[in-house]
């Protein structure tokens, strides 16, 4: 890649301009001005105005309320189950529950339709907004009606962010929006926060995935922003339409980054909320003068080329340039590094698309959150007005994230011009994202504009020796790789015409087809489907605990696509056994099975008390258990929990009889506070897991309950017995009781 993106340590941003303690002392400014600077953050204004607590400051907890939330159809039917079974009677604050994931009822007979009816007597049960199906994409939605400048948005998706509308937005699991339901807060530390400053302008061809691939490329592998706050500054965010910085926003969740907010005070946002008949919403947002930031990233937007990230993750960033030129050193270390990855579970073979020093894809993928939007689309159709994608194996599906966004590009002829050129335009879904739709063929390499591509996202299957590949770039290069018929081709490399008429949005669609019910409850029954299963119930937590090992992985990160594969898996999302069903499936088939008889297990001692193996590696543990012992299962992974928000990735592990994860360290925090949500510890270990290990952990629960950072354990391993330590980073004293409790329902339900 170029030299675009630059990483500097803490630093003062000063009227827009970086500078360091010793320059900002020589300049007069007193210490006081300079120890409260972080102050001067906009991320800091608007946690403020957040926060139910008295003070908010580093070092400090935060007791988060949100203006709103959003939910996708894999999982708002858990979230309201949950919420119902500790006590639900209205929604204390406007819920969107979006239909995006599973518009599709390709698979399961009626249940995804099933799903839907579901929702919607809940928005009419308990005073919420639902969005049909086909109707748009859940950030789309967010964006268009429900942002605001200096809001707080909670979604139960990894991708809700709203940055550059002035919404700091973050996404987590299923059971922190249950918490805001039942009048709850959202609790965390108080986060760093990263300046990215943007300067320059973007060359034509070059979009905002390639910014986006650029920052993620440069920040991920190093965790540098980690559950941080990315805010955007700097003059080159005018340089910028407002879709454009929404495209480079959204993305920022995969460089694991907490949340997001950009500056507003240029006409830009101005004009965004006022097309839409929401200028109320809009003000200006930008620094203090003076203000602190724990690091900086520093973007030279006109250095910036269009890049690609190859399988299997969005921050497998190469020089779209460089990948052209070199065809068979690039596609030779890529398909080294994502076969490294598979470790013998598939096999993706990317040198056969270089064909006489050409690379050749068979599908294109223009969609969601990041690639749907209207300038996005507008500029693809530029692209390929007058052209054709031929009548080779190569396709190209665009999916506009809204029907606003559909009807406007309908009135400007740019589906026109897309449908002329051979590709197939479709309706607002997430599908190709999370491997609902275009599923590639066997064999085949797709190119997208769409949010990650991590393995068997784009809905493979390695163990039935199924095996495709998904590279990101920007909507504008794949448009030109389409216009060459599957060549992979720059946008650079194309004459076009870049302009971009103006938006007009008719929101008359979503006044007829959206149902909006919010603050009116109307306290009419849910409807339920036959596959719509109530959470089983779970124990709490036992004063000992005997853990027998069904997973140990030792990938570098393992996501929670891993953990519980998405695509057609997710229909039965409504179901809690039956999704459990699927975990870790393409990554540890042999896990569920395990997991059940550990669970088996656990049923036979609360009857016959210890016996067997476990009875056997206790004794050769020499520990003395007082007090009551359970059985549970866990799982070992390095890096466990990229990705994906969905609770599922813990929720299925609980209900196979999971009891904790046992990491070197845990890749995001909504991961984290899944497994917390779901009565399971978060173990930390340095320590060499195998799976069949039994390792025995005494007066765990009154470990919990001293909020103890370290926990003396046994690992039994066949013969022998050996010393090791679990730790644990702090939990809030309601993490505490979640676990000693065994899940957040049953918290809710003591009282």
């Amino acid at each position: 890649m170029t030299d675009a993106v630059k990483v500097f340590g803490g630093a003062f941003v000063l009227d827009g301009e970086i500078k360091q303690e010793k320059q900002l002392a020589q300049a007069g400014i007193a210490q006081k001005a300079l120890d409260e600077a972080y102050k001067g953050t906009m991320a800091y204004a608007i946690l403020s105005a957040h926060n139910t607590l008295a003070k908010t400051g580093r070092g400090l907890p935060l007791k988060i309320k949100f203006d709103a939330m959003a939910s996708h159809d894999i999982t708002y039917v858990g979230i309201i189950q949950n919420a119902k079974a500790s006590g639900l009677e209205r929604f204390p604050l406007p819920y969107v529950l979006t239909n995006c994931h599973n518009s599709l009822c390709a698979v399961g007979g009626t249940i995804n339709e099933d799903d839907h009816v579901f929702g919607l007597s809940a928005a009419k049960r308990y005073g919420g907004i639902f969005v049909p199906p086909h109707q748009a994409v859940i950030h789309t939605y967010m964006r268009e009606e429900m942002s605001g400048c200096g809001k707080m948005i909670l979604g139960s998706d990894s991708h809700t962010r709203y940055g550059a509308l002035g919404t700091m937005a973050v996404g987590e699991g299923g059971p922190e929006l249950v918490k805001q339901l039942l009048g709850r807060t959202y609790d965390i530390a108080y986060p760093e926060v990263v300046a990215v400053v943007l300067k320059g302008k973007p060359k034509k061809g070059v979009g905002p995935q390639d910014v986006a691939l650029s920052l993620i490329g440069k920040v991920f592998p190093g965790g540098l922003v980690k559950n941080k706050v990315l805010e955007f500054i700097g003059e080159g965010v005018r340089a910028l339409p407002v879709e454009y910085r929404n495209g480079i926003d959204v993305m920022t969740t995969e460089t694991t980054c907490l949340s997001s907010i950009w500056r507003t005070d240029d006409e830009e946002v101005k004009n965004y909320y006022a097309v839409r008949g929401r200028l109320d919403e809009y003000r200006p947002l930008a620094p203090e003068a003076l203000a602190y930031y724990d690091a900086v990233v520093e973007i030279d937007l006109g250095k910036v080329r269009p890049a690609i990230a190859m399988p299997f993750h969005p921050a497998n960033v190469y020089d779209l340039k460089e990948v052209i030129e070199n065809p068979d050193d690039v596609m030779s270390e890529a398909e080294k590094k994502a076969n490294e990855l598979l470790k013998g579970k598939g096999r993706l073979d990317l040198r056969s698309k270089v064909k006489e020093g050409k690379i050749y894809v068979e599908q294109g993928i223009i969609a969601g959150c990041a690639g749907g939007t209207y300038d996005n689309i507008i500029e693809a159709a530029s692209i390929l007005k007058g052209r054709d994608i031929g009548s080779g194996k190569f396709t190209l599906s665009v999916y506009p994230s809204s029907t606003p966004v559909y009807m406007d590009l309908m009135k400007k002829g740019a589906l026109a011009s897309l449908l002329d050129a051979g590709a197939i335009v479709k309706t607002a879904f997430c599908g190709p994202c999370f491997g609902a739709g275009d599923v590639p063929a066997n064999g085949a390499l797709s190119v997208r504009h769409t949010t990650r591509n991590f393995e068997s996202r784009e809905g493979s299957k390695p163990g039935a020796g199924q095996m495709a590949g998904v590279a990101l770039m920007d909507s504008r290069s794949i448009a030109a790789t389409a216009a060459n018929g599957g060549v992979l081709t720059s946008a650079l490399d194309f004459d076009y015409d870049n302009a971009v008429p103006a938006f007009e949005y008719d929101r008359s669609i979503y006044e007829r087809r959206v149902y909006n019910g919010w603050d009116k409850p109307l306290g009419t029954p849910l409807e339920y489907g036959p596959n719509i299963k109530d959470w089983p119930e779970q124990p709490a937590l036992a004063d000992n605990a005997v853990y027998k090992v069904a997973a140990a992985i030792y990938d570098p990160v393992t996501t929670t696509d891993e953990l519980i594969p998405s695509g057609e898996t997710s229909s039965y999302r409504s179901n809690p056994l039956g999704l459990a069903e699927f975990a870790l499936s393409r990554k540890v088939p042999e896990y569920v099975g395990r997991a059940k008889a550990i669970r088996a297990d656990e049923e036979k001692r609360a009857e016959e008390g210890l016996f067997g193996e476990y009875e056997r590696a206790v004794e050769k543990s020499g520990l003395d258990l007082r007090g009551s012992v359970q059985i549970g299962s866990a799982v070992f992974a390095l890096k466990p929990g990229d990705g994906s928000a969905r609770e599922q990735a813990a929720s299925c592990q609980r209900v196979l009889g999971g009891a904790c994860n046992i990491a070197r360290e845990y890749a995001t925090k909504r991961y984290r506070s899944n497994l917390i949500n779901w009565g399971m510890i978060p173990f930390l270990s340095g320590e060499d897991v195998e799976a069949g290990d039994i390792i025995i952990v005494p007066g765990v629960r009154a470990g919990i309950e001293a909020g103890e950072r370290e926990f003396a354990a046994k690992l039994v391993r066949g013969e022998s017995s050996r010393d090791i330590t679990l730790a644990l980073d702090p939990l809030t004293a309601d993490e505490k009781q979640i676990i000693l409790c065994g899940s957040l329902i049953n918290y809710y339900k003591r009282g």
